[in-house]
């Protein structure tokens, strides 16, 4: 084993933990990112549980039917605080200085993603327990309750790791920024609101079919209200796993030509 090698452990380590601690001294990096899809979860949960007694809905509870679009806004949210501070590195010239050290590209990589990574668990377990409080069951018992934590965790790395490439190929807070409403766009028009099968606009419809969001939205709902569905679960965690794959060779590309400019 190399020399660098052997201490590529030690630098993710280190620049994992300083990842993690930026996100806890910063409360609104915490804070909103939880509070805010729980109250908006709250809101629709309230208001749009008349929409239950259509014929053809797969629950007669909204809270169950909207409980996997909180984690699909804590992921969203990942890609969002994971490129900022990546993106405040590169304007404030933290990674220029760790050009001139031996800190390998591999080592950054995985130590930014580290801290959205701790988020995404963190996110995870907390929109599951104020869920079950709340009221919401899962059908698939607890082993469907660990594998949504899996499931939600994996997504959010991969919106993480496409915020960590916006991140590097602009170099700039606002423009990770910009790309904030882009995705949220992809979510509000995908099936997570409403199943695609009672979507009664065609452009709407066709759209949440083609929109890859739908497909992981479906995974996390199928462990809450559909039981064991193989085919969902294999296409989110599919798309997800495309993600991140696409994403870190994007990333690691972007990152080897932003250090040849240094």
């Amino acid at each position: 084993m190399s020399a660098a090698a052997a201490h590529l452990p030690t630098q993710v380590g280190l620049l994992a933990g300083r990842a993690i601690k930026h996100i806890v001294r910063q409360p609104a990096q915490v804070v909103f990112p939880v509070a805010f899809p729980l109250i908006l979860l709250a809101i629709n949960a309230s208001g749009l549980n008349a929409a239950t007694d259509l014929p053809g809905f797969p629950t007669d509870s909204y809270l169950n039917f909207a409980l996997a679009i909180p984690f699909m806004q804590g992921a969203l949210f990942a890609s969002l605080n994971g490129g900022q501070d990546l993106a405040r590195d590169i304007e404030g010239g933290f990674l220029d200085r760790l050009a001139l050290t031996p800190m390998s590209g591999s080592a950054l990589l995985a130590g930014q993603l580290g801290g959205a990574l701790f988020m995404g668990i963190v996110s995870a377990f907390i929109y599951l327990f104020v869920g079950l409080i709340a009221g919401a069951g899962i059908v698939t018992g607890v082993g469907g309750a660990l594998v949504l934590v899996v499931l939600a965790v994996t997504i959010s790395f991969g919106f993480a790791c496409m915020g960590t490439f916006v991140a590097l190929r602009a170099g700039s807070g606002q423009a990770v920024q910009g790309f904030f409403p882009l995705f949220f766009v992809l979510l509000f028009l995908s099936s997570a609101f409403f199943p695609r099968n009672l979507i009664q606009q065609d452009w709407f419809r066709e759209v949440a079919t083609y929109n890859p969001v739908s497909y992981m939205v479906e995974g996390i709902r199928s462990l809450v209200i559909g039981g064991w569905d193989g085919q969902a679960l294999a296409q989110a965690f599919g798309i997800a796993g495309v993600m991140i794959v696409a994403f870190l060779a994007l990333s690691s590309w972007a990152l080897r030509t932003r250090l040849a400019r240094t």
